[in-house]
């Protein structure tokens, strides 16, 4: 089996496929096109290996990742977007996702 993430991370396998999408707009847009349902387990998932992934990520420049490391940080950058949604908007997500249509990210750091 192919490991898509560093050692230590594999219970987020299953979120690759979805939530580790390089460019803050693609991160933007794979929020309002998740349901509850899936932002919900993403977060309960994610949120106790955060602090592990970011310090494993900060041992290194970005520049020098692999593609396990370069989906790991995806998912983290994800992570926020999803943060937003779960634990600040709740119930209200759909109605303040309609506004992100209207006010779309153009420029983001590169890399992010």
């Amino acid at each position: 089996m192919s490991h898509q993430l560093p050692a230590g991370f594999a219970v987020l396998e299953p979120f690759v496929e979805y939530w580790a999408v390089p460019g803050t707009a693609a991160r933007d847009r794979k929020r309002g096109d998740s349901t509850p349902a899936q932002r919900q387990a993403f977060y309960e998932t994610a949120k106790g290996l955060v602090p592990q992934a970011l310090a494993l990520l900060d041992a290194r420049p970005a520049a020098a990742y692999d593609a396990a490391e370069e989906n790991l940080m995806n998912l983290v950058l994800a992570f926020a977007h999803v943060t937003m949604a779960v634990e600040m908007l709740k119930d209200a997500e759909p109605r303040h996702a309609k506004f992100r249509e209207v006010m779309r990210i153009t420029a983001s750091p590169e890399g992010l």
